[in-house]
């Protein structure tokens, strides 16, 4: 097989998974499934993408296995907080709103809202394997930068998680704004560590000595996931909803912490963090 044809058969199987996610989510009438299903369907295909043999080839390499466990271990990582969530909440706001606003259509919408995603998926599943796939002998520095990036990436979100669920467990801060930890720093580190996530596989791919031109695809999943995250269906739809539920105490909060890129402390803030531990 060559990668041409299992791109269509990755292609092929997530258009059904999420085909099957859209399923899930009108009948449960819990969109927080959606993502579930997503996370562990890039997870799955890029893990199957790394491994596959293809034409040529009939060793599976140290870098496929590494890049396919790095696949993995990001997919559990999303896919089980999401699980917890979702189990544990109700409807996410973000399809909520999409609902609302589609009125009469939504059902049809949100199928093919999900089309749009299994293609998205794609984009990701390329860039892990032009990681995978890169033919440079043995693992070097770029393999260990990438690995780097992606531990401090899921642990990074993994935090951004705790610290928000903590925040939330307290009575006290109902109805109000999470600006604790990494919260402080930016309105959304989940969503950045997520797209940090992306950017591991790009010193992976990358082999300019060999000449392995689809390394450069790598950049196919940072690129994207930022467009996606910030402009389209990350950051937009729950800036809504949180401006529709929180008002001012958001708008000031806006006003004070980036959104996306996380602030550095300021050499005031070091100082008074110094006293503190005095």
């Amino acid at each position: 097989m060559s990668l041409i044809p299992l791109f269509i058969l990755c292609a092929i199987a997530l258009s059904a998974v999420m085909a099957l996610a859209w399923f899930v989510a009108e009948r449960s009438r819990n969109s927080g499934w959606i993502d579930v299903i997503w996370s562990f369907a890039v997870g799955g295909a890029g893990i199957i993408a790394a491994l596959a043999p293809l034409q040529g080839s009939t060793e599976i390499s140290a870098r496929q296995i590494l890049v396919a466990v790095l696949a993995g271990l990001w997919s559990l990582r999303l896919g089980g907080y999401i699980v917890t969530r979702t189990v544990g909440g109700g409807d996410d706001p973000r399809y909520a709103h999409f609902r609302k606003e589609w009125g009469d259509r939504a059902s049809w919408n949100l199928f093919w809202f999900l089309q749009i995603q299994a293609a998205a998926a794609l984009l990701l599943v390329v860039t892990i394997t032009a990681a995978a796939r890169n033919p440079a002998p043995g693992l070097n520095w770029g393999d260990a930068l990438g690995v780097l990036i992606l531990i401090g990436a899921v642990t990074g979100a993994a935090i951004s998680d705790r610290q928000l669920a903590q925040f939330r467990a307290d009575p006290a801060n109902k109805g109000g704004v999470c600006d604790i930890g990494l919260w402080g720093r930016s309105r959304h580190p989940n969503y950045f560590f997520e797209w940090l996530g992306w950017a591991a596989y790009v010193p992976i791919a990358l082999s300019l000595s060999d000449g392995y031109a689809f390394g450069f695809l790598a950049f196919l999943g940072p690129i994207f996931m930022y467009w996606l995250l910030v402009y389209v269906s990350g950051i937009p739809p729950l800036e809504d909803h949180m401006l529709r539920s929180r008002g001012d105490a958001y708008r000031t909060y806006q006003a004070r912490v980036n959104a996306f890129w996380p602030r550095l402390k300021t050499r005031q803030e070091k100082r008074e963090n110094a006293r503190g531990f005095r």
